[in-house]
């Protein structure tokens, strides 16, 4: 099969459920997309692998057991997120904000009213598509940094989620000028900085007490423009809602070394971010190699 005979036939499978998604009351929707990613966790055992790894080195007291239950889990949680962002389009403000609370508003209103703009830093945890679309009807459009995918059909059925609450969607290989545009205008940005990244495109930080390369752009961005760096991030809950959580602003003083500065800023954000998986690690995206980038070997 070709790569545009791929893409044909998942943009058709991608019309045909968010049809049915559509018509359907969001439980049964959750239930059918958890079904999905217990399914696809038996026909995938390669990704089972990497997440059993992955939560072998962040939990390392874990027999087996619990970390392929765990794994599943994941699978389960993913299938559910992926039929709600289908389910999502078209849905109105009211029928999407019942799904959510927020916990620390005043900590957004704090990181506007500094004037220099704000980084929302987040995470592949929760259902991050519905913390931009929300966040951008309660508190005002953001521009969410993101890597288009592949399949141009698939990539604008997401971009018409993501747009659905005033937000912009930013290329993040061309998303420097439109960033800096943003924050000038006392505006928000929304990054996730949870994944793996090349050793030229980041640096290594601890995450789950082993040495993970990180993208520094968050970082970098409050130290070169003193902008608020927000961390929030997305949990649902045992009720069926969305939790929409927002840390304090991170507070820091520069040092006097830019890239000391951005070094340790990234390790913050990333210690930030160890702590809300550990509160649901069943949430996080355990099935990519997080680790996958080695620090360079010793001469």
């Amino acid at each position: 099969m070709t790569k545009a005979e791929r893409y044909r036939w998942e943009a058709r499978a991608a019309g045909a459920v968010q049809g049915l998604a559509s018509i359907l009351p969001l439980r049964v929707v959750r239930a059918f997309g958890r079904g999905l990613g217990r399914l696809l966790s038996d026909l995938d055992p390669r990704h089972v692998t990497i997440a059993t790894a992955n939560l072998r080195q962040a939990f390392p007291h874990w027999d087996d057991v619990r970390r392929l239950r765990t794994a599943r889990q994941v699978y389960a949680h993913f299938g559910q997120v992926l039929l709600e962002i289908l389910w999502l389009r078209g849905r109105s403000r009211d029928d999407v904000l019942r799904l959510v609370e927020v916990v620390g508003r005043e900590h957004v209103e704090a990181a506007f009213a500094c004037g220099r703009g704000v980084i929302c830093v987040t995470a592949h945890i929760g259902n991050w598509e519905m913390h931009g679309l929300t966040h951008g009807w309660m508190f005002g459009p953001i521009g969410v940094v993101a890597r288009p995918i592949d399949n141009p059909d698939l990539h604008r059925r997401l971009c018409e989620v993501r747009t659905m609450g005033g937000n912009a969607v930013i290329d993040k290989r061309h998303a420097l000028s439109q960033i800096m545009r943003a924050l000038k205008e006392n505006r928000g940005i929304a990054i996730l900085i949870d994944q793996n990244v090349q050793v030229q495109d980041g640096i290594f930080v601890d995450f789950f007490g082993r040495a993970a390369a990180t993208t520094t752009v968050a970082a970098a961005l409050a130290v070169r423009t003193g902008c608020a760096l927000l961390p929030s991030h997305t949990v649902l809950g045992r009720d069926g809602r969305y939790r929409l959580v927002y840390d304090p602003v991170v507070r820091w003083s520069p040092a006097g070394d830019r890239r000391a500065d951005v070094a340790g800023l990234t390790q913050q954000l990333t210690t930030i971010i160890e702590g809300w998986i550990r509160d649901a690690p069943e949430q996080w995206l355990w099935l990519h190699k997080r680790w996958k980038t080695r620090p360079p070997e010793p001469a």
